[in-house]
């Protein structure tokens, strides 16, 4: 952990440079605007955030996503006792079988528990434990875990419930060692330097623009048939991008209706701080968009229901074959930009062309990056292979002739993927059978 701008997104940046206080910080300690910002070190080299970074991470976090409802200083003195301000602080709790991590020892679970049931969707940590080390969504959920507990049970709670239940979980809020915990954040609570002047706005960085460059597209691998021409189209790079991809760049106007009458969808969409006309796709931690389970789970139903009615293709499988194929990351996890589905662009290209599945064009760049375009193509071929030879087949075969081809399903690679796949169909049945209660893991304990 180098520089800032690795682990924080840059309007997250851009924040941080706008107040006074951190301006003035960073360019004392020789940072400039529009460079890399070093992260300050300790003498063994771990990296840490100074007091003057962490008031305002937290003052950005409360105004912005939480409206003023949460006292900064209470926010940096849990930092200071949890992580001392280290931000790739870890601690392993045996008895939850998992550990706390980054400025505010969030555990996993409680992060995922509080963006899938809580509605603190700002910042994702579907998937992706080292999330949590990046210091802005670490304070968010943290944040977002005082601010649940403000209200625990449908009251306002104290301070003091709030920060020992922040240690042993609610119903350790009255324990010997949550008051021992309470005793030294009321005492480093009182030594947080706060600024006694408002903080001040300054002139906003300037992002520089993504460069676009251009992949070579070979033929499909996948297709017994006839072979399209490979061709050059600009893509994004699939890798680190520097601003949010919105939904509405992606998919239609009558596709983006459709996901905002999806209740679920709303729901969740709203509880992020996301409006019509402007909704951000999720990004993991390099910054890679991707779907949500909820998000994939409602492409592939209003694909499947607007285009494939009658057709006996079972969500359950084109959610699975995401999740083993791109982990659901819209441009796909390597370098050849396939998609959500991981279906090759002359593979539905021929798809389009010779077997007359044109509801979506494929002849535009970044065609397969918008998730109804690639779920649509890739549903039209598990109905090609479903149908292969005039018969229809397995689901094994469907499976194993999506990851190899048709006459690569014998093939020990197929083998890998089939029990991937079975894997992820379990995975996927079970949380869609799950009931609304669930049980709730406590942030952290001491």
């Amino acid at each position: 952990m180098k520089f800032w701008d690795d682990w924080v997104d840059p309007a997250d940046m851009a924040a941080m440079w706008e107040r006074s206080d951190v301006y003035a910080e960073w360019i004392a300690a020789g940072e400039r605007p529009g460079r890399k910002v070093h992260m300050s070190k300790l003498s063994d080299g771990k990296p840490y955030v100074t007091q003057t970074e962490m008031w305002a991470m937290a003052n950005i976090i409360i105004q912005r996503h939480f409206k003023g409802a949460v006292e900064p200083a209470m926010v940096c003195a849990i930092a200071e006792l949890e992580s001392s301000r280290q931000p790739l602080a870890y601690r392993f709790e045996p008895a939850l079988g998992e550990a706390s991590t980054g400025l505010m020892q969030t555990l996993q679970s409680t992060a995922e528990w509080l963006a899938r049931d809580m509605g603190y969707h700002a910042y994702s940590v579907d998937w992706a434990v080292t999330l949590l080390y990046r210091p802005f969504v670490s304070v968010y959920y943290g944040v977002a875990y005082i601010h649940w507990l403000s209200s625990y049970c449908g009251k306002q709670q104290s301070e003091e419930f709030i920060v020992r239940a922040y240690n042993g979980g609610p119903h350790g809020s009255h324990s010997k060692a949550t008051l021992h915990y309470w005793q030294r954040y009321q005492s480093v609570k009182k030594a947080i330097p706060i600024p006694k002047t408002p903080v001040k706005k300054v002139m906003p960085v300037k992002l520089e623009a993504e460069k676009v460059k251009t992949v070579e597209v070979m033929k499909p691998v996948s297709v017994d048939g006839g072979t399209v021409e490979a061709q050059e189209l600009p893509v994004v790079s699939s890798g680190t991008t520097k601003e949010w991809s919105f939904w509405e760049e992606k998919a239609s106007a009558e596709d983006m209706m459709q996901l905002w009458r999806r209740p679920e969808i709303r729901k969740e969409w709203l509880r992020a701080g996301e409006r019509h006309g402007r909704v951000r796709i999720c990004r993991d931690a390099q910054k890679r968009p991707y779907l949500t389970k909820l998000e994939l789970r409602a492409v592939v139903e209003i694909t499947l229901e607007n285009h494939f009615a009658g057709k006996e293709i079972d969500p359950l499988m084109l959610c699975a074959l995401a999740e083993i194929g791109s982990q659901r990351l819209i441009y796909g996890p390597g370098e050849n930009q396939t998609g959500l589905m991981q279906t090759e662009l002359t593979t539905a290209q021929w798809l389009f062309r010779d077997m007359g599945f044109k509801k979506y064009r494929v002849d535009v760049p970044d065609a397969l990056s918008q998730p109804f375009t690639s779920t649509y193509f890739g549903a039209a071929y598990v109905q090609w292979l479903a149908e292969h030879n005039g018969k229809k087949q397995s689901e094994e075969f469907i499976v194993r002739g999506y990851g190899g081809g048709p006459g690569g399903i014998n093939r020990p690679a197929t083998v890998t993927y089939w029990l991937k796949y079975l894997e992820a169909k379990a995975m996927y049945a079970k949380e869609w059978n799950l009931k609304d209660s669930r049980r709730f893991n406590r942030c952290s304990v001491q």
